[in-house]
């Protein structure tokens, strides 16, 4: 006699047999590995400080510091600062905007060992400064610039309009020994306009977030190329993102009153002690803080004067028995900017605030002899600024990925100047996107080779630099 059976019953037969073999083939199956937890340090990177200290730095989302392991030995960090949400300083771009400088992580340090030959924590490898360095990756004003006050806005999102990353990763494949960060790391004050789609969903303010996006993810891998050397600029001043620059990058001890959180404190908060860093061949670097400096004459009696002048000296005597020094700050002291209120060739001098103070110390050249060059950024240019005059060569690296000015006039107005008897004999610029390296001359005894590059890397002038005197073949400046 034939049985019959509803088709759903035999579905539901199948079914099961089927659900019955899968389970027996999954249970002789090795369990799913758990995913990993995501790297807890945000970045990781070598600091050179006063005499060339070398001080290892570790932004983390862990609750402990880690440890670092030097030289195949393991040693504690110290903990730096601790997470914070601190109140937003004024901004100079839209004082309406309110959001407080949120710092969630923990920023650790320690001390490297001179003779340390090698150094990570948690994974990352840490770049060890060499004693002589024979390649420095010189770069500034590198943040996305977003400030409503000036209708500006850059296409953060837009890797050809904020080439920044990009820059960043071209030097980093050249292998450098250092790295000079001359200053302007952050940029985005304001929160983008609503259906702006080149800023988009930027962060914004004075904490971290905004922090990371304009400075630590896209200098990544220049972080882990080599030990830089960091600069102070105006938009790290206490009024803007000093909170930022003090936690995170300056590297001198973070110390009550001078971190920038309390306004009443920014008469401390704005100002830093110069110190220099040994290079080779006889040279030095001499660091100067010059991130409040205005761009108007200043007489004795103005308060910035009065704290800008024993520091300068204290700075010009760092140079005593040393044949060639390089005086880094921000500021161009010697330098042009275009002027677009006077086209077509007019120019803004050096910075008035910086002579003003130099030439009562150092007389009209404004340096003693054995300082060659100036190195600057502030504009956000390419510049080489040579002279007949015995003044020191200004060197200028602002085109790292902010803005960039209005190209120089092809021709200076006759007498154009950047100080008071200071003969130009030279200038040589361009606005290409790009930075600088500087290279031991093979052909003298401290002399430099410089380097104009462009976002790729590629060569877009040659100068030698040995004294005060500089010659310069320009190749593809534009």
């Amino acid at each position: 006699m034939n049985q019959r059976f509803p088709i759903g019953s035999c579905r539901a037969a199948l079914l099961g047999a089927w659900l019955a073999a899968w389970l027996a083939a999954c249970s002789s199956m090795p369990p799913a590995p758990p995913k990993p937890n995501p790297d807890p340090i945000k970045a990781a990177f070598v600091v050179l400080g006063d005499g060339g200290r070398r001080i290892a730095r570790v932004i983390t989302a862990d609750v402990l510091c880690p440890s670092a392991t030097v030289d195949g030995a393991a040693r504690d960090m110290q903990l730096r600062a601790g997470p914070q949400i601190l109140p937003q300083r004024p901004t100079r771009s839209e004082p309406a905007d309110s959001k407080p400088s949120t710092f969630p992580l923990l920023v650790c340090e320690m001390t490297l060992p001179s003779a340390a030959s090698r150094a990570s924590v948690g994974g990352h490898t840490l770049a060890v400064p060499t004693r002589d360095p024979k390649r420095i990756v010189i770069i500034g004003d590198t943040g996305c610039r977003i400030k409503r006050s000036e209708r500006a806005f850059q296409a953060c999102n837009d890797p050809v309009s904020w080439p920044f990353a990009q820059i960043a990763a071209a030097a980093a494949a050249m292998k450098p020994d250092l790295v000079i960060h001359v200053g302007d790391y952050h940029y985005r004050e304001n929160a983008c306009p609503a259906g702006n789609p080149g800023c988009a969903g930027s962060p914004w303010g004075y904490g971290w977030d905004a922090w990371d996006a304009d400075f630590f993810t896209p200098a990544q891998p220049l972080l882990a190329a080599a030990p830089w050397v960091v600069v102070r600029g105006n938009h790290e001043s206490c009024n803007r993102a000093g909170q930022g620059w003090w936690r995170l990058l300056d590297p001198r001890a973070l110390e009550p009153k001078q971190d920038c959180n309390d306004p009443a404190n920014d008469e401390q908060g704005d100002y830093s002690e110069p110190y220099a860093i040994w290079l080779a061949n006889d040279s030095q670097l001499i660091i100067f803080d010059s991130s409040t400096v205005g761009t108007t004459r200043l007489s004795p009696t103005d308060p910035v004067y009065r704290r800008y002048e024993p520091q300068l000296r204290r700075a010009l005597a760092l140079s005593a028995g040393v044949a060639h020094n390089l005086f880094v700050n921000h500021h161009p002291i010697l330098g042009f900017a275009t002027d677009p209120t006077h086209p077509p060739d007019g120019v803004y001098p050096g910075n008035e605030s910086l002579q003003s103070v130099l030439a009562a110390i150092g007389g009209e050249t404004l340096f003693p002899s054995n300082i060659d060059a100036l190195l600057a950024g502030h504009n956000h240019l390419f510049e080489v600024v040579s002279f007949e005059s015995a003044h020191p060569v200004q060197l200028i690296s602002g085109n790292g990925g902010t803005w960039v000015d209005e190209p120089l006039p092809g021709t200076l107005t006759r007498g154009a100047a950047p100080a008071p008897g200071a003969i130009v004999d030279s200038v040589v610029s361009t606005t290409l996107y790009g930075f600088m390296t500087m290279e031991p001359d093979a052909g003298s005894n401290g002399g430099w080779r410089l380097q104009a590059r462009d976002r790729y890397a590629r060569s877009l002038t040659t100068c030698t630099l040995f004294g005060r005197k500089t010659r310069c073949i320009a190749s593809n400046l534009q």
